[in-house]
């Protein structure tokens, strides 16, 4: 049994400024000693952007960018190609600063949902609008994501991988508001157990392994997360509703990690680390959950990717994520 915790306090999202593969794997690893996180670069490029990248680990499916965003296609183009070398590049970066490193590590890929909302078929629609196209993406996904996780894990084989799923069009799915080419229609609602299904489908790549699900858009589907087998949500906390309480509450109670977005991602003046957990104790205290639980339960995250921040309050930000949580732990009342 492996005694080691499935996630840290506090880690990042995923995305950071710049373009210098060594100097974002330095400052993950060196800010969060504890939980890592695989940064990505979109600074760099098509590619290097979130649905690229997620594209470069596709299977027997291709994609390149064409004017209106990436496009499906029959075989490898230089897009795809750009998007495999600059994975590489991250990944010699993180396994030289993880030398020895034993505990939880993130890696970050776009979920099944969110890569069918943006990525087009032949005609230029989503993938979203063929339910076949859709189940060959997700299949696709999934056996890329395995060659991935099997791959970080041979660079560093003392790491816990966590796999965290970014999914901020799932609420746009879910309710039938993802436009459709024109522009003038959306598609249709895709059926929840459907969208649940896929999920868990996805997440069974992770083989026993935590994957947790991101999204900084509101009205998370915390429950139906949940069922899919989500050990984790990752969300924005400002955009938190009452709506979301009971939800919130029985995600806890239920052994849901939660990673909360606490800290702005673009640059602004920061409070004091205490100051920025402030709500999520106060949230803790109006669903009657134990403060002993707090950092048992709670990972301190940015409020979304870094990418649009100055490399200077980047830096700050992820030192900040770890003095919140600092601040969590020793005083959780």
């Amino acid at each position: 049994m492996n005694a080691t915790p499935s996630f840290g306090p506090a880690t990042g999202i995923g995305s950071l400024p710049g373009t210098d593969a060594r100097e974002a794997a330095k400052a993950s690893t060196g800010s969060f000693e504890d939980f890592p996180f695989l940064p990505e670069l979109p600074a760099r490029g098509p590619g290097a952007d979130m649905i690229g990248r997620t594209a470069g680990l596709l299977v027997e499916l291709y994609a390149r960018v064409e004017p209106s965003g990436w496009r499906l296609g029959d075989r490898p183009g230089r897009d795809t190609r750009r998007a495999v070398s600059w994975l590489g590049e991250d990944l010699d970066a993180l396994e030289e600063f993880t030398q020895g490193y034993e505990g939880p590590l993130k890696v970050q890929a776009v979920g099944p949902w969110t890569l069918a909302a943006a990525l087009e078929l032949r005609n230029g629609e989503a993938a979203l609008s063929d339910p076949g196209a859709c189940r060959d993406l997700a299949a696709s996904l999934a056996e890329g994501l395995r060659l991935h996780l099997a791959e970080v894990r041979r660079r560093v084989p003392g790491a816990r991988l966590v796999l965290q799923l970014d999914e901020p069009s799932l609420t746009a799915v879910l309710s039938g508001r993802v436009r459709t080419a024109s522009g003038y229609r959306t598609h249709r609602a895709v059926d929840r157990q459907v969208v649940e299904s896929t999920l868990r489908d996805v997440f069974g790549v992770q083989a026993g392994g935590p994957v947790a699900v991101h999204s900084c858009a509101p009205d998370v589907p915390f429950a139906l997360l949940r069922r899919a087998g989500a050990a984790a949500v990752s969300f924005d906390f400002s955009l938190l509703t009452e709506r979301d309480e009971d939800a919130i509450g029985e995600a806890v109670e239920g052994g849901t990690r939660l990673f909360v977005g606490v800290v702005p991602g673009t640059d602004t003046a920061l409070s004091d680390p205490a100051g920025s957990v402030m709500g999520v104790r106060t949230l803790w205290r109006r669903l009657g959950l134990p403060p002993g639980l707090l950092a048992e339960a709670v990972t301190v995250t940015p409020s979304c990717g870094l990418a649009g921040a100055s490399p200077a309050y980047a830096r700050q930000a992820l030192a900040h994520c770890v003095r919140a949580a600092r601040s969590l732990a020793d005083n959780p009342e």
